[in-house]
């Protein structure tokens, strides 16, 4: 928790991420965007109260928020549970928006005292517009609520923002997360169009577990420590995690290609743009160069200058959505 004026927050399916101080020097603090429904006991409570764990009494369960959560579900051999899936808040978990004021509450600090917080939402997804509508309308009721005054912004522009200051902030911003990917063309801090793409690196894990016999956590395991591209794979989990991420990456591209495919939205830019990749799914040694072989089979009709990829790709949403955030005070 911290007491600073302007706050960037991305609130991303996985993690939530708070970046405070000044745009050249920002300072991360991280949530696990989970929570582990545990059988109530009075004694479990003391024992979890004692030892300084985020949770809460609710329906006859404990509930362990954020890092602590996993924490004890791999403890356990047990999966975790999120307020958030594919994106946007998960209608499926009928206390989501009360658990996540709690994780905002364990990140921020319960009593906002007016202070700004900027926070990040997907670009409108083509097959379910209405559901952002809840999901932005729901997370600025929450921060509201907590005494936060809150503001927007697109999660493709904050990595514009916190990665393309040399090019006054225009180019073209993708993000790889976990529940969704995000893109955002941009010309001098403004956005000329975003749009989000429901596969990401939950569908990775997913699809990856199904095909090799392999738990979902222990597919993300690999994922994370293991996995780089390096063309075909004889291990069966690398194989399908190769697989998978080239799905990704190209449906991205895909639907970057058939939204320029109309005339009337092909921007009428002056200069060849960059292309920022940033997120934890484009983490792997060797994603920037298999994004840059498959955008290359597109004939898209907007001039790329280069790509390049995010210093900090975990940070890189909450960091941009500072810079939105102290521009306003």
């Amino acid at each position: 928790m911290n007491q600073q004026t302007a706050i960037g927050l991305d609130i991303g399916t996985s993690r939530l991420v708070t970046a405070y101080g000044t745009n050249t020097a920002p300072v991360f603090e991280t949530q696990l965007n989970a929570f582990l429904a545990l059988p109530y006991t009075r004694l479990t409570e003391m024992a979890l109260r004692r030892e300084r764990v985020a949770h809460e009494v609710r329906d006859g369960h404990l509930i362990v928020l954020g890092n602590d959560s996993e924490r004890l579900a791999n403890l356990f051999h047990l999966e975790t549970r999120r307020p958030m899936t594919r994106g946007l808040l998960n209608p499926d978990e009928a206390g989501g928006p009360a658990i996540m004021r709690q994780l905002l509450s364990t990140l921020l600090g319960p009593d906002g005292a007016g202070r700004r917080v900027c926070f990040s939402v997907p670009g409108a997804p083509a097959n379910a517009p209405h559901e952002l509508t809840y999901h932005e309308s729901t997370l600025r009721g929450i921060l509201t609520d907590m005494g936060y005054h809150a503001d927007t912004i697109n999660e493709g522009l904050a990595v514009v923002l916190a990665e393309l200051e040399d090019t006054n902030f225009t180019g073209l911003g993708v993000t790889f997360g976990g529940g969704m990917c995000n893109v955002c063309l941009a010309y001098l801090s403004m956005p000329v169009f975003s749009f989000s793409v429901s596969k990401a690196g939950d569908f990775i894990d997913e699809s990856a577990a199904g095909t090799s016999g392999e738990g979902p956590t222990r597919v993300r395991a690999i994922k994370e420590h293991s996995f780089y591209f390096n063309g075909f794979y004889v291990d069966q989990v690398k194989q399908a995690l190769t697989i998978y991420y080239d799905d990704v990456i190209s449906s991205v591209i895909r639907a970057l290609a058939e939204y320029l495919s109309k005339p009337r939205n092909v921007p009428r830019l002056d200069r060849a743009v960059p292309v920022v990749i940033s997120g934890g799914t484009s983490m792997p040694r060797g994603f920037k160069d298999r994004f840059e072989a498959l955008l290359k089979t597109a004939e898209l009709p907007l001039a790329i200058s280069e790509i390049r990829t995010s210093a900090d790709p975990l940070n890189s949403t909450a960091k941009g959505a500072l810079v939105a955030a102290l521009a306003e005070i």
